[in-house]
């Protein structure tokens, strides 16, 4: 069963509302995907190149009833990476909107929507592609990797279902696109309203632009997804002063989010009698794992909160060894039935799906008595200054505490620190020997006009730790 295949029953419903205020129906949507779906075969490799649009939808979920294997493709994939990865998995077609030229594919394309055209390649159909095979996502983003998480239409179906159930997620329910589609967590947001039969205001304007908050409040936005990065963003811009009353709850996932951050926006949510929402997830589990309710925001400050229904944490040690007692941090390990088939390299993965019993996250966490489960960093975020184990995570967030835009990469004896300011070099200093008491000759500063982040905020350590 498809995650998308009982649409029908909210035909007469509001299904996108697009930037310009434009509003078009479940049924409208439904005959515009089955006309994308027609010039597919069941099974069929598509790379479909994302944007926040009716349009984009309509081949999203015309390709998903319709069984065929969907790439989701970043628009900001330069063509060189693009080409590479079309060599690796071979897919039969791409489904490119109108403003994204591809020079390989000029003379091979039609139209089949009012934004998107399709583009022949040279591949031919492959065969024994596993059935329950959906969706394919990439690790990461722009930088053209070959690795793809693959996800069954049971783990996105089981994890839409959770997520809609917690939220509560009804008919007269509004979400606003903050995330790209490309991303597990937008994407997340987009199905957890689309099976529900909810409106979605589709748009790639950004928070930093006026037609955004314009466009929330007319078409009242009842919700909007936040990364870490939008949060910093909102604060900036004073979203405690906004006057924005259709707004009913928030989401947070995408990485951990300061406690000062949350703090005030838990401040900010009570006074404006908004929900904030923290959850956490990975896009190898379809992508949410857990859930903090709303009640627990202060009480359980920093908290991931429980796993949702029919999921379940578990710790391990360093010997692989379960940890039972409370307050003992260790691997966080989740299982469920949202779980990834594994992950694709090449064409050849997508024959050979096996479903994972456990998924080790590779965060390292610890549950307290009443079993809430807290992140302290990431496994490989550790390094050992003169024998002893130090968090680069903890380290970033110290500066940014003191305001010091940051980004701290490293191996054992050694420091790289990222700062956006140059004239902060001496605060960094200052911190690490004082409060953290890293000795100044295992620190260099190095300064940069911009640390380099994806398009869901993350910091992208590889190109950090390729400069000098």
């Amino acid at each position: 069963m498809s995650f998308f295949d009982n649409l029908e029953k909210y035909k007469g419903s509001i299904a996108v509302i697009d930037d310009n205020s434009n509003k078009y129906s479940y049924e409208k949507l439904l005959n515009c995907s089955e006309k994308v779906a027609s010039y597919f075969s069941k099974r069929d490799i598509v790379f479909l190149i994302c944007e926040n649009s009716f349009e984009f939808l309509s081949c999203y979920v015309g390709l998903i009833r319709k069984k065929i294997v969907i790439f989701l493709i970043d628009k900001s994939l330069n063509e060189n990476n693009l080409s590479k990865l079309i060599d690796i998995y071979k897919p039969k077609y791409l489904l490119v909107p109108f403003d994204l030229k591809i020079s390989e594919f000029k003379k091979k394309q039609v139209q089949i929507n009012n934004k998107y055209k399709l583009y022949f390649t040279k591949y031919k159909k492959i065969s024994k592609i596993d059935n329950n095979l959906a969706l394919l996502i990439s690790t990461s983003g722009t930088t053209g990797s070959p690795k793809f998480v693959k996800l069954s239409y049971e783990n996105i179906l089981n994890n839409t279902q959770k997520i809609s159930e917690y939220l509560n997620i009804k008919k007269n329910h509004r979400a606003i696109t903050t995330l790209q589609p490309q991303y597990s967590y937008g994407l997340s947001i987009i199905n957890s309203h689309l099976i529900k039969g909810s409106s979605i205001i589709m748009t790639d304007k950004t928070l930093l632009d006026k037609n955004f908050w314009e466009l929330l409040k007319k078409e009242k936005a009842s919700t909007f997804g936040g990364v870490p990065f939008i949060f910093e963003i909102l604060s900036k811009l004073k979203f405690s002063n906004m006057n924005l009353p259709s707004l009913k709850y928030l989401t947070q996932a995408g990485g951990k989010l300061q406690n000062n951050l949350l703090k005030e926006f838990n401040s900010i949510c009570m006074k404006k009698k908004i929900k904030l929402i923290v959850m956490y997830g990975q896009t190898e589990a379809s992508p949410r794992m857990s859930y903090l309710e709303w009640k627990y925001a202060n009480k359980k400050i920093g908290s991931i909160g429980k796993a949702l229904k029919g999921g379940t944490f578990e710790l391990y040690d360093e010997k692989n060894k379960k940890i039972k007692k409370n307050n003992q941090v260790g691997e966080l390990a989740y299982i469920g039935k949202n779980i990834m088939l594994g992950y694709a390299n090449n064409s050849k993965d997508l024959q050979k799906n096996k479903k994972l019993k456990v998924l080790f996250t590779g965060d390292l966490g610890y549950r307290d008595k009443d079993g809430f489960y807290f992140l302290v960093g990431r496994k490989s975020r550790f390094i050992k200054i003169y024998g002893v184990r130090v968090s680069l995570n903890n380290i970033e967030e110290e500066l940014n505490k003191k305001n010091i835009n940051n980004a701290v990469v490293g191996e054992d004896n050694k420091l790289k620190i990222f700062i956006e300011d140059n004239k902060k070099t001496r605060s960094v200093l200052e911190i690490l020997k004082n409060q953290m008491l890293i000795k100044k000759n295992i620190i260099e500063i190095i300064a940069i006009n911009k640390i380099p982040r994806n398009v869901d905020g993350k910091i992208i350590y590889v190109q950090l730790k390729e400069k000098n």
